[in-house]
């Protein structure tokens, strides 16, 4: 007998391409042998252990502000929490925030870190379509799809969306324009890592609200700010937010505290208008499980009023160094067979296309790489077949392309992947 199913869980009976492939590979990974460049872990040596264990000690034997840490908690978050990301925002100016924006915006928690945020956007906005990067972050992507949203990928350059392109694919929906959801833009692209300029996202901005006003309606654009606090290239200029210019309230931007702090916190924040969308926001935490941990919240609060700054200076030294290491590697051992290569300002990751070499799940470079005879290590990345759209512009190129992590592993581990990828090149 079957279940009846609904139609997002008919879509989920079979796992994406990435998770079917993450998953073979784990499931035999040898510790200590085999590389895994693929997944987007952070360095376990910018994990703050023992700040998290003083923020442990002090909300269990607090009382007074603590007093219900262990109990249920608001739905919208934990009040502490919320002014403690206000006071971080304006305390190191990222994004360069004023007191006047954030005092006029609202901030709420995620039950379950920025990805139960992305999700929850997914139930409270009427399906349609999305716009957002080619390549694209493949894990939303993919799961906006099995809820019944239409994905319009946008090829991007070197400054993130492609203007250019985006006018295109809007004149090619014509009357299905209205048809538009929202705008979704990761502003340190994941897989590529092209940071979001900020000429673009007020240009973007401007594209969102020009729509809105011509269709009457209020079209959101989120701002995905996962890697934006990981800027480490002195070279770049600070990111500045659209929000303090956001006449028409169609601006909002996805927080998260995982790839400062530690991804087991759970703690992804979303700031923007106060409105009917923030309080179906909020109801749908309430849904999923009343609200995030209040124990833990109040353990982030904490650490964010309390020596964030120096965390953020280690965590972003430790990435430049490796991001350099990881930079020349690639240009000593795979220099030859690049066409482009991009990351490396910020964030984890470096997105490379090769010149001839194919790098999908069924090409011999990348069977060599994870099949690895002789006892060899083997050795995981993301093949751009999965980060690009599959049927965008880019997904001939992306046969050719691939997104390696320099976040989990050491820096001499990943040159030793990459010397292995020569090889595999060479052959292929």
């Amino acid at each position: 007998m079957e279940i009846h199913l609904s139609s997002y869980g008919a879509a989920s009976k079979r796992p994406s391409p990435v998770n079917r492939m993450m998953a073979a590979f784990t499931s035999t990974f040898r510790e200590g042998v085999d590389i895994n460049l693929g997944i987007g872990f952070v360095n376990e040596q910018t994990i703050p252990v023992a700040c998290l264990d003083r923020a442990m000690q002090a909300v269990a034997g607090g009382g007074g502000a603590y007093r219900q840490a262990f109990n249920y908690g608001s739905s919208q978050g934990a009040a502490n929490l919320i002014a403690a990301i206000r006071r971080f925002l304006l305390r190191t100016g990222l994004g360069q925030l004023d007191a006047a924006t954030l005092h006029r915006k609202r901030i709420i928690i995620g039950p379950c870190g920025a990805t139960s945020l992305l999700d929850a956007l997914a139930e409270v906005l009427q399906p349609g379509i999305v716009l957002t990067s080619d390549p694209m972050y493949y894990v939303y992507a993919d799961a906006l799809e099995r809820k019944g949203f239409q994905v319009v990928a946008v090829p991007e350059d070197c400054e993130g969306i492609s203007l250019e392109a985006l006018d295109r694919k809007l004149h090619a929906l014509g009357d299905a324009a209205r048809d538009i959801s929202f705008f979704y833009v990761v502003t340190v692209n994941n897989p590529s890592c092209t940071i979001l300029s900020n000429a673009r996202r007020r240009a973007l901005y401007d594209v969102a609200a020009a729509l809105s006003r011509r269709q009457g309606r209020r079209i959101p654009i989120f701002f995905d700010l996962a890697y934006e606090w990981l800027l480490h290239d002195p070279l770049v200029e600070p990111l500045v937010s659209v929000l303090p210019h956001d006449d028409l309230n169609i601006a909002y931007e996805i927080g998260t505290l995982s790839k400062v702090i530690a991804p087991a916190l759970r703690i992804g924040y979303l700031l923007g208008p106060d409105d009917e969308f923030l309080q179906a926001m909020i109801q749908k935490t309430s849904d999923t499980g009343f609200s995030a941990p209040p124990f833990v919240q109040e353990m982030a609060g904490y650490l964010l009023d309390r020596g964030i700054e120096e965390q953020l200076r280690t965590v972003n030294t430790g990435y430049r160094e490796k991001a350099l290491a990881v930079r020349a590697g690639i240009q000593e051992h795979l220099g030859p067979h690049l066409a482009e290569c991009r990351g490396g300002s910020a964030g984890f990751y470096f997105y490379l296309t090769m010149n001839q070499v194919e790098t999908h799940s069924a090409s011999p470079f990348f069977r060599a790489l994870a099949e690895a005879p002789d006892g060899r290590p083997r050795v995981i990345y993301i093949p751009g077949e999965y980060c690009v759209h599959p049927r965008g512009e880019l997904a001939a190129q992306g046969r050719r392309q691939l997104r390696l992590s320099y976040g989990f592993e050491n820096a001499a581990t990943i040159v030793q992947a990459l010397a292995l990828m020569s090889e595999a090149a060479r052959s292929a």
